[in-house]
């Protein structure tokens, strides 16, 4: 009997250590965007979208403009919207286009699109979006 009821006590531990390691990694994922010498942070969301693009970093790879209000980049990898908010875009924010498979930076404010979902808020360096161009890299920042 007590060796079941430690048993179960560890099994629930567990349970909680790893939601508790799940939240906290969730919390911390954070990534740059450089380019020359502009570097913007953002601050991911915990939505399965985030993890999936957090998970295919670093990237090296082209931006481009689209529209006048944002520039955008697609992962090598298409990003599951399970579990993802819809976004509700504003300048700053990062957000997922399921449609095209493309990641968006907005530098102004957007609004709402049927399949855009959000990605996370930058937290440094948001006036640096409407200039970039060319390659830029992407890194998980630690």
């Amino acid at each position: 009997m007590k060796i079941r009821s430690l048993l179960a006590a560890m099994s629930i531990f567990g349970i909680v250590s790893s939601n508790i390691a799940l939240a906290e990694q969730a919390e911390n994922m954070k990534i740059s965007v450089k380019a020359a010498d502009k570097t913007i942070i953002f601050q991911l969301n915990n939505s399965t979208a985030s993890k999936a693009l957090y998970e295919q970093l670093p990237l090296e790879i082209k931006v481009e403009d689209y529209s006048s209000n944002e520039k955008i980049f697609y992962p090598p990898k298409k990003l599951s919207t399970d579990n993802t908010p819809l976004a509700k875009s504003a300048a700053g924010d990062l957000a997922y286009y399921a449609p095209w498979g493309d990641v968006v930076m907005f530098y102004e404010d957007f609004g709402k699109a049927s399949g855009l979902y959000a990605l996370g808020q930058a937290t440094a360096g948001a006036e640096y979006i409407r200039g970039l161009s060319g390659s830029v890299l992407i890194e998980k920042v630690d």
